[in-house]
This record gives C-alpha cells, sequence and structure tokens, in this order.
C-alpha cells in the first residue's frame, strides 16, 4: 500500500472520530473499511445500518464532512 493512500486513510480515520460521537448517541457507530481510488468504503453499524435515513446520513452527514475536511475524497460509499 502506498505512503499516500496510508496518509488518507489515516486522514479519514480521524474525521471519522469526530463524527463517531454523533452517532453513537442515535445508538449507531461507523467503521472505516477502505479507500481505493479516494473512494471511501465505510461500514454503518447498530442502528445506522437498519435506519431508512442510513443514506441520508451518509451522503448528507459523512460524505459532506469527509470531502469538506479531505478535496481527494471523490465518494463515500457504504458495504
Amino acid at each position: 500500500m502506498s505512503e499516500k493512500v496510508m496518509e488518507i486513510k489515516d486522514r479519514v480515520q480521524e474525521v471519522l472520530e469526530t463524527i463517531r460521537p454523533s452517532l453513537q448517541m442515535d445508538g449507531g457507530d461507523i467503521e472505516l473499511v477502505d479507500v481505493v481510488d479516494n473512494v471511501v468504503s465505510v461500514r454503518l453499524k447498530g442502528a445506522c445500518g437498519t435506519c431508512p435515513s442510513s443514506v441520508y446520513t451518509l451522503k448528507m452527514g459523512v460524505e459532506r464532512i469527509l470531502m469538506e475536511k479531505i478535496p481527494e475524497i471523490k465518494e463515500v460509499a457504504a458495504v
């Protein structure tokens, strides 16, 4: 794995740590699965995994924040 990919993964993980408390307050959580070609794969867990609003949370929340903080990110996808 290249140093650049590791750096992006580390930065993504740092941003997710700032988002995680909000998700945990609602009984959910988020896990970084991978970053490939600047597309972040995450797993929504707990209440977030079954919530009807999870797509909204992912795209309008997590993706928006990650793309603001890390401009290299192209997309965030749930797996």
